[in-house]
């Protein structure tokens, strides 16, 4: 396994931070185009809990996200200009280009990183991500969640799998590298089903993984369900198992920019044990050199 830490100390040869932006935007999911409440599990923000706040510039947000991490970021260190909350290629075009550009030609920026939905790449779009690929390299993390048609349609995803398909295919066209986003602990889904989820993204031609685990929100639809008894979280044990299942199914060569995430502490309602960042992180290297999956 490559984890992003070894990847960008060999494709840039020091250790980058990512800094979240806000860009304003919203999502199809929320603003009528698709549905008003977003995917079951998205908090109010956006699953941007911890970007910061779009009243301010680009340049102002990526000089506070510094601040916020100074005493982690060395002399030499870059960053990552991550475009975080809600779907960060729904817009105009001309508002997309403004905002890319600054994070691009910020002089500490070495990646311009931006989530968003396969269902929001249209072709001036890819034309635009293709034209900052040329001043900075651009990440794309696409949040595929699950590849299977039942849960997607419990979590309000909105598109097919055979638009993920096509994203996939367009943006590495240009190319830029992809990123895919799976979320570990769906309601309803068996661990083979998962694992379906994770060999699929493995062979589906894109350069990078986030395994998220399930994080149920106070506010969202999955905290009601979760609240009903409709479903049950994993153990921190259980996880740990099932992400070293996950990276044996993935290519040698694939970078895992993420192997649990952060819920925020003030809205997350379970599994609390995520909460213990380190413990966990602990548990999940020890279950992977055991299994000798990494060093």
């Amino acid at each position: 396994m490559i984890t992003l830490n070894e990847y960008v100390r060999n494709r840039f040869g020091r250790k980058l931070y990512r800094v979240a932006i806000n860009g304003g935007f919203t999502c199809p999911n929320r603003d009528g185009t698709l549905g008003d409440r977003g995917c079951i599990f998205c908090s109010g923000s956006g699953s941007g809990d911890f970007a910061e706040d779009a009243g301010f510039s680009v340049r102002e947000q990526i000089e506070r996200g510094k601040a916020r991490i100074r005493s982690k970021l060395p002399e030499n260190g870059g960053l990552i200009a991550y475009f975080q909350a809600f779907t960060n290629t729904y817009g105009p075009v001309e508002r997309l280009r403004e905002l890319y550009f600054a994070a691009a030609d910020h002089p500490e920026v070495e990646v311009v990183s931006i989530a968003t939905r396969p269902d929001c790449l249209p072709p001036e779009v890819i034309s635009l991500l293709e034209e900052v690929n040329r001043i900075r390299p651009v990440w794309v993390e696409l949040g595929l969640q699950t590849i299977h048609e039942k849960t997607a349609e419990y979590i309000r995803r909105g598109y097919p799998l055979a638009q993920y398909d096509e994203a996939v295919r367009r943006l590495r066209s240009i190319p830029v590298d992809v990123i895919t986003h799976v979320i570990l602990g769906l309601p309803g889904e068996s661990r083979e089903e998962m694992l379906e989820t994770v060999d699929y993204v493995g062979k589906s031609g894109v350069q990078g993984i986030k395994l998220q685990l399930l994080h149920v929100l106070r506010g969202t639809d999955l905290a009601a369900d979760y609240e009903q008894g409709k479903f049950s979280c994993m153990s921190m044990e259980e996880y740990a198992e099932l992400v070293a299942d996950a990276v044996e199914c993935l290519p040698t060569d694939m970078v895992i920019h993420r192997m649990t995430g952060d819920g925020s502490r003030r809205d997350l309602i379970a599994p609390l044990w995520s909460l213990d960042k380190k413990r966990v992180l602990n548990l999940l290297n020890r279950t992977l050199r055991e299994r000798g999956l990494t060093r």
